[in-house]
């Protein structure tokens, strides 16, 4: 039996993604007896500096728990991303107090971090690598993002704004990840609109609502723009644009889409976001407008050097 992945963020899309798949599981089980994949449900605790927001993630993912009882359900802490083996911190010339507890560490690792946008890029990322490792330890086929066309369009400008289009296959389009064929990458709710998920969310019985975080993105961005980050403009941007202008949205979505996984082969891997990189176009320097091997000359192997993709070069020199 396959084994799906499935984050949830609490938000609406996430949410009704896993009531959507419920209710299938449900319908198979009555109709054949079986079911054809198996849930496993994760939640991971983003907010390692605020005590009362955990809480109240704590009693939202209890309600999950209690009206779909029929999933596997993990939580785990984005500051759990800290101990993945792959990522070798050293080579990053980011600093690890093992004396602090795990959120300690990771907030004070983020503190060596410059601006806004290169925390939350990084942040962004080791929430990426966190799910590629709970997948991978439950043997699962498939994470199943809950991400509506809304929330691609958002990615496709942020990333590429970061530096990192090269990787938007894999974070726009269904297919194969970019951490081995055995791991796919999956966007069921890709042609629906975040309003339309937050309109459904309030039409199921019982509603959805009541485990749904709503967000005000407009009134959550700071006034300050040392605070500010492309992704929070990128959301408020996209946000206002869906309520006139739909086909704005789905048009970079479809767009994107379009763009085939690239070959990089004998290539390594970002130390970071474990993206991989074509030789001799790894960090700052060994981007010229173009990231392809054919445009860039090779460069010696040096084994203390930490190999980074550009985006990922820019997050961390801030």
């Amino acid at each position: 039996m396959k084994r799906y992945l499935l984050p949830l963020s609490f938000g609406a899309s996430s949410t009704s993604l896993l009531h959507i798949l419920d209710e299938q599981l449900r319908k198979q089980l009555e109709r054949m007896g079986r079911t054809s994949y198996a849930l496993i449900v994760t939640h991971v605790d983003l907010e390692f500096e605020d005590t009362d927001a955990s809480e109240k993630i704590r009693s939202l993912w209890k309600a999950v728990q209690d009206r779909f009882p029929k999933h596997t359900y993990v939580e785990v802490s984005i500051a759990d991303a800290l101990d993945i083996k792959s990522i070798d911190w050293p080579s990053l010339g980011l600093t690890i107090d093992e004396q602090l507890p795990p959120k300690d560490r990771l907030a004070n690792l983020l503190k060596y971090i410059s601006t806004a946008t290169s925390r939350s890029d990084i942040a962004s990322t080791l929430l990426t690598r966190l799910l590629v490792s709970v997948a991978e330890k439950h043997n699962c086929d498939s994470i199943l993002f809950g991400d509506s066309t809304t929330r691609l369009a958002e990615k496709t400008l942020t990333e590429t704004a970061k530096g990192r289009g090269f990787s938007l296959p894999w974070q726009v389009s269904d297919g194969t990840s970019p951490f081995g064929d055995n791991l796919f990458f999956n966007y069921p709710m890709r042609d629906l609109l975040k309003k339309e998920l937050v309109a459904f969310t309030k039409l199921t019985s019982p509603p959805l609502s009541d485990i749904v975080i709503p967000v005000n993105t407009k009134s959550a961005l700071s006034a300050s723009s040392k605070s500010t980050t492309i992704d929070d403009l990128m959301t408020q941007y996209f946000e206002s644009v869906e309520e006139n202008y739909p086909s704005i949205v789905a048009n970079v979505v479809r767009t994107s889409s379009k763009l085939k996984t690239p070959e990089v082969n004998d290539g390594a891997e970002c130390t970071l976001c474990g993206i991989p990189v074509a030789e001799g176009t790894d960090g700052i320097d060994g981007w010229s407008g173009e990231q392809s091997s054919a445009s860039q000359p090779a460069k010696e192997a040096d084994s203390g050097r930490a190999i980074l993709c550009y985006g990922c070069a820019r997050s961390i020199n801030g």
